[in-house]
């Protein structure tokens, strides 16, 4: 009987009598494919030997898998207890890299809401003042108009025409008092020294810069 095995190198096959992998070197095509452990038993008249080395065979092969498979899950196990513990202490460290990033993405944030809350405050002031200007460059536009029209000892306005004539006096007469607050406000201002809203021919500022 010839087998199809590679010749002249070391090959591990199954044995055609205990048919456990064992180690040959075939040499022929018509080598026998039995192991050293088996050729004695080759005639029917070993049957009973052979049967009995078979079963020892495999039992120690059987121990020695079971051998190899204790080692193997005691191995196992302690690697699942270190990448247990290689985890605690990842889980660990993203802790505190959390916790020191959110920390610093805090601080950010409260660098960021300072700015933007300054920017805002510096808007708002900006704001105020061009609201300031703007009101004090209409009501210098009024006060000009009511220079012009306005009451005279005559029952007339200072124009020459009647009070009840004088459009002009007459689209006033509602913002007088609020001019006289705004005039009586900023001359305090002018006395002061500070930043005030007279337009420039009112005689306060006419007087302030002669002196």
């Amino acid at each position: 009987m010839t087998h199809a095995h590679p010749l002249y190198v070391d090959v591990e096959v199954a044995c055609l009598c205990c048919l456990a992998p064992q180690p040959f070197h075939f040499t022929s095509r018509s080598d026998q494919v039995v192991c050293s452990l088996c050729v004695h038993h080759i005639g029917t008249e070993k049957s009973e030997r052979r049967d009995l080395e078979h079963v020892r065979l495999w039992a120690a092969r059987w121990a020695a898998s079971e051998t190899a498979h204790a080692e193997y899950m005691i191995e196992t196990d302690a690697l699942l207890v270190a990448r247990d513990n290689d985890l605690t202490a990842l889980r660990d460290q993203v802790g505190e890299l959390s916790a020191v990033v959110a920390g610093q993405f805090t601080a950010g944030i409260d660098g960021v809401r300072g700015l933007l809350q300054n920017d805002l405050v510096k808007r708002a002031e900006r704001n105020t003042e061009l609201a300031h200007r703007q009101f004090d460059w209409a009501m210098a536009g009024i006060w000009r108009i009511q220079a012009l029209h306005h009451d005279s000892a005559t029952q007339k306005c200072s124009c020459g025409r009647t009070a009840g004539s004088c459009a002009e006096s007459a689209a006033i007469d509602p913002l007088r008092q609020a001019l006289r607050d705004w005039e009586k406000k900023n001359l305090a201002l002018l006395q002061t020294g500070r930043r005030h809203g007279l337009p420039d021919d009112h005689p306060a500022a006419l007087a302030q810069r002669i002196r």
